[in-house]
């Protein structure tokens, strides 16, 4: 959708019973034009209401700006020949192809033209990629969506752990899995929305990797931003944090 559509769904009904603070904010602003140079046109039919931003702080998505920086932070270091994304933010992809060749997959290919970036159509429970091929491979805030039909995906109860061998099929020994799932107390599906796992049935469908780093992003800001190696209590407390792993697989480097 191009910018004029948006803007016009997004104000289409919006310019009627608009606050007494914003209305008086315009006429403000429309008294200081009429005092300097005109340099754009300022219209009541041009109203964009955005009513919700003035706060003391700036929020974002915890889970979608941390989990991101951690694993830009461990790809910049390994400094992979290249990089293979299974449908991760789009965000993390674009800025990683600014430093390391990336190829990104989806089930809903993004039409995304940058400089050392291809995206492409992929099945995660079928990846186009041989055994033991990929050196360095991420596939973060996914793996808990498969198989519930969110995406257009069909439903399957198990869809996640043929994702998640299909991920550990492909990496190659010695090589890197950045794998981020929602983690809380306990194993729940919010249908169909996510999945939300437990840090043990996370380490037990990897067992047969080795666990580099587990850093959690905790729902609660107050507990921090990215905590790497959380105590049991910080844990107990999550509903939906987020859990961000790194692992190996077991073998020598190809």
């Amino acid at each position: 959708m191009g910018f004029r559509r948006f803007w016009q769904k997004r104000v289409k009904g919006k310019a009627k019973n608009l606050p007494k603070h914003f209305i008086s904010q315009y006429e403000s602003l429309s008294a200081q034009e009429k005092a300097t140079p005109v340099r754009f046109r300022l219209s009541r039919d041009l109203f964009y209401p955005c009513l919700r931003d003035a706060t003391s702080e700036t929020g974002f998505d915890r889970h979608y700006v941390y989990h991101p920086a951690w694993a830009f932070r461990i790809v910049n270091a390994l400094n992979p020949k290249r990089h293979i994304d299974i449908s991760s933010t789009l965000h993390f992809c674009s800025m990683l192809s600014a430093i390391v060749p990336t190829d990104f997959y989806d089930y809903r290919p993004a039409d995304l033209v940058l400089d050392n970036l291809t995206s492409a159509f992929a099945d995660l429970t079928n990846l186009p990629f041989a055994d033991n091929s990929v050196p360095s491979l991420s596939c973060m805030h996914t793996v808990e969506h498969i198989g519930l039909g969110r995406y257009g995906d069909n439903l399957d109860y198990d869809g996640d752990l043929k994702a998640i061998a299909e991920l550990k099929r492909v990496v190659s020994p010695g090589g890197s899995l950045l794998f981020v799932v929602p983690l809380g107390r306990e194993s729940v599906i919010c249908f169909n929305a996510h999945r939300i796992y437990d840090k043990q049935q996370v380490l037990t469908l990897f067992n047969d990797m080795e666990l580099v780093d587990f850093t959690l992003i905790p729902e609660d800001g107050k507990d921090g931003g990215l905590v790497p190696d959380p105590s049991d209590e910080l844990l107990a407390k999550q509903f939906y944090g987020c859990g961000c792993f790194w692992f190996k697989k077991v073998g020598a480097a190809q």
